[in-house]
C-alpha cells in the first residue's frame, strides 16, 4: 500500500513537470518573437510563392477538372494551406538547436537535466511553431482569401487536433535527424535528405492525391504525409477525421517511441564534435 501522502507527492511532481513544459513554450514563443522581422519577411515569400503557385494549380486544374478529387477552389485552398504550413511544420527541416548543442558538446548539460531531452525539445519546437502561426502563417492565408476565395474551415476544432497531431509528427522526424550528429561527423547529407523527402511527401510541392497507383499509395502511407496532405485534406473536408487522426497520432507514436531509443542511445555514446 503507497505510503501516505504519496499520491498527493505524485500529483505535485506532475504539476510542476506540466508547468515546467508550459514555461517551456512560452519561453521559447518570446525568445522566436524577438525576430519578428525574420517571420514577416518569411510570410512576405510564402505569400508571393503562394500567388504564383495558385496560378499554376488553376491552369493545370482547369486542363484536368476533379484532379484528385479538388475542384479549382479547393486545390487553390490547398495551395495557400501548405505555404502557411512551411514554417509551423518547419517544412524545410531544421528548427531544433540539438545539433548545434551536440557539435559544442552542450548536449552533455542538457542529458543531466531532470528532465526528458526529447519533452524539452519538444516545448520549445511548440513554442516556436506557435510563434510561427501568427507571424508566417495567417498572412498568407489572407491574402489567399482576398484574392482567390479560398474555403474556409469547416470545422476549426477538429483542424486544430489535425494540425497539433502533424506537428507532432514532424518534430518527432525532426528530432531524430538532429539526433544523428551524434553518429555522423557531417549531418548536412542527411538533413538534405530529410528536407527532400518532408517537401515532396507531404505534399508541399502539389497534393498527393494525383499521384496514382502503387507510388501514390506509398506517398500517402509515408509519416510526411501526415505533416500536410491529412490536415489540410481535414481542412477541406475530403478525408473522415477519425481514420486521418489515427493516421497522425499512430506515426507521432512510432517517431516518438525510436526517439526515446535514441535518445537512451546517446547517453551510452555521445560523440563531442569540437567540444
Amino acid at each position: 500500500m503507497p505510503a501516505p501522502g504519496h499520491g498527493l507527492s505524485s500529483c505535485r511532481h506532475a504539476a510542476e513537470v506540466t508547468i515546467l513544459y508550459l514555461k517551456l513554450i512560452h519561453y521559447s514563443f518570446r525568445r522566436h518573437a524577438t525576430y519578428v522581422g525574420a517571420g514577416l519577411a518569411g510570410a512576405f515569400t510564402n505569400s508571393v510563392f503562394g500567388v504564383l503557385r495558385a496560378y499554376i494549380l488553376i491552369a493545370l486544374w482547369q486542363a484536368r477538372p476533379g484532379l484528385g478529387g479538388y475542384d479549382v477552389t479547393a486545390a487553390v485552398t490547398f495551395c495557400f494551406l501548405t505555404q502557411a504550413m512551411i514554417g509551423p511544420m518547419q517544412l524545410f527541416g531544421g528548427g531544433l538547436t540539438l545539433p548545434e548543442r551536440i557539435r559544442s558538446g552542450d548536449i552533455a548539460l542538457d542529458l543531466v537535466r531532470p528532465a526528458s531531452l526529447q519533452l524539452w525539445c519538444l516545448a520549445e519546437d511548440l513554442g516556436r511553431a506557435a510563434f510561427l502561426l501568427l507571424v508566417r502563417s495567417l498572412p498568407p492565408t489572407l491574402l489567399g482569401a482576398a484574392l482567390f476565395g479560398i474555403t474556409a474551415p469547416a470545422d476549426v476544432p477538429t483542424l486544430a487536433v489535425a494540425f497539433l497531431l502533424g506537428l507532432l509528427v514532424s518534430f518527432a522526424w525532426r528530432y531524430l535527424v538532429a539526433l544523428s550528429v551524434c553518429w555522423l561527423a557531417d549531418d548536412r547529407g542527411v538533413a538534405t535528405a530529410s528536407m527532400l523527402l518532408m517537401t515532396f511527401f507531404s505534399g508541399l510541392m502539389l497534393p498527393l492525391n494525383i499521384f496514382p497507383g502503387w507510388f501514390g499509395e506509398l506517398a500517402r502511407a509515408l509519416p510526411f504525409a501526415a505533416m500536410v496532405q491529412v490536415p489540410s485534406d481535414v481542412y477541406l473536408g475530403t478525408a473522415d477525421p477519425l481514420p486521418a487522426f489515427a493516421f497522425q497520432a499512430t506515426w507521432a507514436l512510432v517517431l516518438l517511441a525510436l526517439g526515446v531509443l535514441a535518445t537512451r542511445a546517446i547517453r551510452h555514446k555521445v560523440v563531442i564534435q569540437g567540444g
